[in-house]
């Protein structure tokens, strides 16, 4: 080579040279955030150096799930165009400051497909993202942190749940359940029977006072004992256990009572003439509501009605039998009407009552499913001197009978076997 064009080479070299240092200083003048890469250039065996700068990240959005958190951010480049070639993803305790933790779940290390990822079994609290773009062995500058993303991983606990003791033919179609949770909680309520029905089910939403109400359908599971049971999801989409869920349970009865047996009873045996001690025995397929009969009783027990004059039996001229019950025991009286099925009927309204042992009664055994009315003392009227007479009878029930779980007792007629007093 000769000295000439040693001269021109070691020129260009220097010239090279000059450049880089005065693009390291560029970028050492303008800080950690012009992080940038080298791309040498030639042009008519000439040569230089330009350098090129990776933008800052893109401020990530955050949605909370349970434990996990989902990150989205815009794509980001170098100054001069060039792709990213991934994301470095990062979270804080505070919204300034504070110690830098790596995000992880499908946020580890550096994300390299897409535009988002996940930060699985995040701690409770409030965090705060920030991604970093990376080409490379070069990063950008990191982002400006995201909105806090309140994390919540405490599973809500067991709701209350509150049903009707009964479950009747009339509320079937759309049982009442209310109940407490947290406010905004989904509720996911079963509904099961003793037997293998498939159970009846609903989901609610908690008001912002943390009150749920469903109705739920549950013709299709069997009678007697059903349970219900609510298990809540918060609004950070934490679940309850489904092994403690809040429960409670109800009677499923839609079978109203019927009348099965009506009988007139001779108390003195004196052919077929009515007089005291005769008596009417319904019997019914089930236990009633004692309370619909007499209010003063209660449902479930046995009752009786004998004080003095307190219990009026009465014979209409058309052989119909009524009683009147005059007591503050018994403030509201459903007894219903017997038509006796024979002349009973002499003169005059026939009334019996009385006092002491003599009194009329009315009594109700819940065990037994039986509605007895014993005549007492003859107070008016005279009663027909009937011969024995096959008499048969039919019991006409009170509007409001019922049993305990509210299902009502027909009013219709129903005839009795024969019978004479």
């Amino acid at each position: 080579m000769s000295r000439r064009n040693t001269r021109q080479a070691r020129s260009r070299f220097r010239s090279r040279v000059a450049v880089i240092v005065a693009g390291a200083a560029l970028l050492s003048w303008a800080g950690p955030g012009a992080n940038a890469f080298w791309s040498a250039v030639s042009d008519g065996g000439s040569a230089s150096a330009a350098a090129d700068a990776l933008a800052a990240g893109a401020t990530p959005s955050a949605a909370v799930s349970a434990g996990n958190v989902t990150l989205a951010w815009k794509a980001a480049a170098t100054l001069a165009g060039r792709p990213v070639s991934g994301y470095a993803v990062a979270r804080y305790a505070s919204a300034s400051g504070g110690t830098k933790i790596a995000a992880g779940g499908t946020c580890t290390g550096t994300v390299t497909t897409g535009l988002g990822c996940t930060d699985q079994d995040v701690p409770t609290g409030t965090w705060y993202y920030t991604v970093t773009p990376v080409l490379g062995q070069w990063q950008g500058s990191e982002s400006v942190r995201s909105a806090g993303a309140a994390v919540d991983t405490s599973p809500p606990i067991a709701p209350t749940v509150t049903a009707p003791t009964y479950v009747n033919s009339s509320t079937v179609t759309s049982v009442p359940v209310t109940g407490t949770t947290e406010p905004g909680a989904s509720i996911a309520l079963t509904v099961t029977d003793a037997g293998s029905a498939p159970p009846a089910a609903a989901t609610v939403t908690a008001d912002s006072s943390g009150v749920w109400a469903a109705a739920v359908n549950l013709s299709s599971l069997g009678d007697g004992t059903v349970t219900y049971r609510a298990v809540a999801t918060d609004t950070a989409g934490n679940q309850g256990n489904p092994a403690t869920p809040g429960t409670t349970t109800s009677v499923k009865d839609v079978a109203a009572p019927t009348v099965q047996q009506l009988e007139l009873a001779d108390g003195t045996r004196d052919n077929g003439k009515i007089e005291p001690k005769d008596k009417v025995t319904v019997t019914f397929s089930e236990a009633l509501d004692a309370s619909t009969i007499c209010s003063g009783w209660t449902a479930g027990a046995s009752g009786t009605l004998n004080g003095d004059n307190q219990v009026t039996v009465s014979i209409s001229s058309g052989n119909v039998l009524s009683v009147a019950v005059n007591s503050s025991a018994c403030p509201t009286s459903r007894i219903g009407t017997v038509a006796l099925g024979a002349n009973y009927y002499g003169s005059g309204t026939l009334t019996y009552k009385g006092v002491g042992l003599n009194a009329s009664v009315v009594s109700w055994d819940a065990s037994k499913s039986t509605l007895t009315i014993t005549l007492g003392a003859l107070a008016t009227g005279s009663p027909a001197n009937g011969t024995t007479k096959a008499a048969v009878p039919s019991y006409t029930p009170a509007t409001g009978m019922g049993d305990a779980a509210g299902n009502a007792l027909s009013v219709t007629p129903v005839q009795g076997k024969s019978s004479s007093f």
